[in-house]
């Protein structure tokens, strides 16, 4: 029986996390047959197929359900005692740090951080995956996600740490010069119009919509979606509203020309913040990442930086 060296095992890993071959070969930054050669040198040790394909996603048969925590445990073990035991010296590392955001995410946050990457990570790389929050959860406890950026409903739990970095407030988005040029939304006009609502699980839209019951009110809900790309174009040709983060609205305004109105009624502002697993807490990697975040966004909402209405949060970064 061929030994199974660590190579293989970061393909299981891999392979268990993305479900995909090509999944796999991004994640390990490899090519897709490098990896499928790894999968038939696996199956040829365990005499078992591993994965089957359905749909779209390769599942794990039943001896690979049984290898799945083993798996996860040696390789977190790995990353924790003997990769993560050495200094990180960010000039030099050639590291690829994987973080969960959202496409917004990607607005907000990614272009100040790739600049400053370049400036003084030059080698260093950056993948970005969008993630339901209990797969966000499984991969930070897994270690295929490092850091999460943004806003995280329900993904409290004595393993992750969170640190905020700035809050947003609530905005209503609307078509250029809706109801000719009105600068203010009253209540009534609010709860009479069309709204457009995206939903995504363990976003910031539940916050607003627990507000909006808790203070009784109702409005028609024309569309719902997942999509928040969809928005922009469908608010331009209508008479719609979303009441959409702060942050949402100022790149919705820049990328289709639409504006945005006070919000007719009190609701809390989101904390948007990093977050991370205990098991990456004392990685020095990871921390020079974070600290890096904290640097940049810490206080600061990019979206306000040229912005001559509103001033900058002044939540404190904990």
């Amino acid at each position: 029986m061929e030994k199974l060296d660590l190579n293989l095992l970061r393909v299981l890993e891999a392979l268990f996390t993305q479900r995909s071959v090509s999944g796999a070969a991004r994640a390990l930054g490899v090519t897709q047959p490098g990896v499928s050669l790894a999968l038939r040198r696996l199956r040829a040790h365990f005499g078992d197929e591993l994965f089957v394909r359905q749909g779209a996603a390769m599942e794990p048969t039943l001896v690979a359900q049984r290898l799945i925590d083993p798996v996860m445990t040696v390789m977190a073990s790995v990353r924790s005692d003997i990769v993560t035991a050495a200094p990180f010296d960010p000039a030099r590392s050639e590291r690829c740090f994987t973080i969960g955001l959202s496409d917004l995410g990607e607005l907000t946050f990614l272009p100040d951080l790739m600049t400053a990457l370049r400036e003084r990570a030059p080698g260093v790389t950056v993948r970005s995956v969008t993630l339901a929050p209990p797969d966000l959860r499984r991969a930070l406890a897994d270690g295929s996600v490092d850091l999460a950026l943004g806003f995280f409903l329900g993904l409290e739990g004595d393993n992750l740490f969170t640190q905020t970095l700035f809050e947003q407030g609530f905005v209503c988005l609307v078509r250029a010069g809706w109801r000719d040029g009105a600068t203010t939304m009253s209540l009534e006009d609010y709860l009479s119009a069309d709204h457009a609502m995206i939903e995504q699980e363990g976003r910031s839209q539940e916050v607003l919509e627990r507000r909006i019951r808790a203070l009784g009110l109702r409005r028609r809900t024309l569309l719902r979606s997942p999509h928040f790309l969809t928005v922009p174009l469908l608010i331009a040709r209508s008479d719609m509203i979303a009441t959409v983060p702060y942050g949402v609205a100022r790149i919705f305004s820049r990328l289709a020309g639409l504006q945005f109105l006070p919000l007719p009624f009190d609701a809390p502002r989101i904390p948007i913040q990093q977050l991370w697993h205990r098991r990456s807490h004392h990685d020095p990697g990871t921390i020079w990442l974070r600290r890096l975040i904290a640097d940049l966004f810490g206080g600061r909402d990019p979206m306000l930086d040229d912005d001559p209405v509103h001033s900058r949060p002044t939540s404190t970064v904990r």
